[in-house]
């Protein structure tokens, strides 16, 4: 029996898949599940259709993406804080600070998709480098200077 998968489904397929299984697995257990329909000729055509038009809108997302990334590699954050007479910052600069710094530019990120490399927050002055992953594999790199108050 043909199948189309409507979630990933571990070593069978992944979501949109149309696979062959057993008539057992697939009406006790995929279809009673929600994890999959019968692949009738109405529903293969619904299907194509879905991508069809699911390939154009992604399409543009990934267009938007690739500008604002292009966008953000054009950025670098200043941050000031307050540091020790050794260089070392009073509590850490994190993903929040720069989200609203970038915010204050016009760029609107959210603060989970902002990583910093090798640290979780950054606890030095000087200039470090911060990835901001905006749509699936599309990331962005930007440089975040944390200088002291005078």
């Amino acid at each position: 029996m043909e199948i189309i998968l409507k979630q990933d489904v571990d070593n069978l397929g992944h979501k949109d898949d149309i696979v062959k299984v057993r008539n057992g697995y697939a009406t006790n257990y995929l279809i009673p599940r929600g994890m999959a329909v019968m692949a009738t000729a109405s529903a293969v055509k619904m299907h194509q259709e879905n991508l069809r038009q699911r390939a154009h809108k992604e399409a543009k997302v990934r267009e938007d993406a690739q500008a604002l990334a292009a966008r953000l590699a054009a950025c670098q954050i200043k941050i000031v804080t307050k540091v020790s007479s050794n260089g070392k910052v009073f509590g850490s600069v994190n993903n929040i600070q720069v989200a609203e710094a970038l915010a204050a530019q016009g760029i609107e990120v959210d603060r989970r998709n902002i990583t910093f490399t090798g640290a979780e927050a950054l606890k030095e002055v000087g200039v470090h480098e911060a990835v901001i992953k905006i749509y699936r594999e599309i990331n962005a790199t930007i440089q975040v200077e944390v200088v002291g108050e005078e």
